[in-house]
């Protein structure tokens, strides 16, 4: 069984014992919460089963494994003739997490 979960903006197809890398969430390192952001579940069998906008009573459950950083990446500004240079660079935050279970109350 798999399922389409929303968090942080974004889409992430799961199954059970997947590990994601997501936007940071505020939660601590060894503990457990629900997503309850269900948009789509999958069995192995090839039904769908399509959420507008969400899929009722579905839920994953999750456990946060470690925050980090991701990779730094560098932004330049540059005017071509006029001595002007800027240099930043940032590193996003992330939650990395794993699937405990596929919960589908339907």
């Amino acid at each position: 069984m798999y399922a389409v979960v929303r968090t942080g903006g974004k889409q992430y197809r799961v199954q059970q014992g997947d590990v994601l890398r997501v936007e940071k969430i505020e939660a601590d390192e060894g503990s457990a919460f629900t997503l309850e952001e269900v948009l789509m579940l999958g069995t192995d069998s090839g039904e769908l089963l399509v959420g507008r906008p969400l899929v009722e009573g579905a839920t994953v459950r999750v456990q946060v494994r470690r925050h980090g950083k991701g990779e730094k990446v560098t932004i330049i500004k540059l005017r071509r003739r006029k001595h002007y240079r800027r240099r930043r660079g940032h590193r996003q935050p992330f939650t990395e997490i794993v699937v405990d279970a596929i919960v589908a109350n339907t």
